[in-house]
């Protein structure tokens, strides 16, 4: 029968061995056909946000739970609530890093922003249909994308502004109609 001290030592390894392992976990899980189509669209922008704590603080190391009797330091804001009486520690540094879909590779959330908004037509047909489903209360369905393809003609004409676009959704027969 395991000791108290043992059976903490053997949690306390197994927390070192699952932090940061997260890319080996989702690699298990993406050899799996049916799970990779969607994990190659949604890892990428994972992997930059690792980068961001649970409450949206940036980070670039994860944190692990720390035992009162662990040498280590608390890490910062590791102090969550004297009266629950758990902190932290600095655990293994963040990898933010990644590759989209096409294959074009970010160091973190700063560069998958510059890849993302390099392609402002892409960018503004998708803002464009995604305040056409929060504006009509209905998901975008094959047969509006001559209407989306008018909206964003008209609003490229006159700069592709996100004011210019709210106004042609709003001036557009999916809006008047539905």
């Amino acid at each position: 029968m395991l000791g108290e001290a043992t059976f903490i030592q053997i949690v306390r390894d197994e927390r070192e061995t699952l932090m940061g392992k997260i890319r080996e976990q989702l690699d298990k899980h993406r050899a799996d056909a049916t799970c990779a189509s969607c994990h190659a669209k949604i890892d990428p922008a994972g992997f930059a946000l690792e980068s961001f704590d649970v409450i949206g603080g940036q980070r670039d190391r994860y944190r692990a739970v720390r035992d009162k009797d662990d040498p280590e330091p608390v890490a910062p804001r590791g102090d969550i609530d004297p009266f629950i009486n758990i902190n932290f520690k600095l655990g293994r540094p963040v990898d933010p890093s990644g590759s989209l879909p096409d294959e074009r590779k970010f160091g973190g959330v700063t560069d998958l922003q510059a890849l993302l908004v390099a392609d402002k037509t892409l960018l503004l047909k998708n803002l464009a249909e995604q305040l056409t489903v929060y504006s009509t209360g209905r998901a975008v369905v094959y047969s509006d994308r001559e209407a989306i393809a008018g909206i964003l003609g008209h609003t490229q004409k006159q700069g592709g502004g996100i004011r210019t676009l709210l106004h042609e959704i709003v001036k557009s027969d999916l809006f008047q109609t539905r």
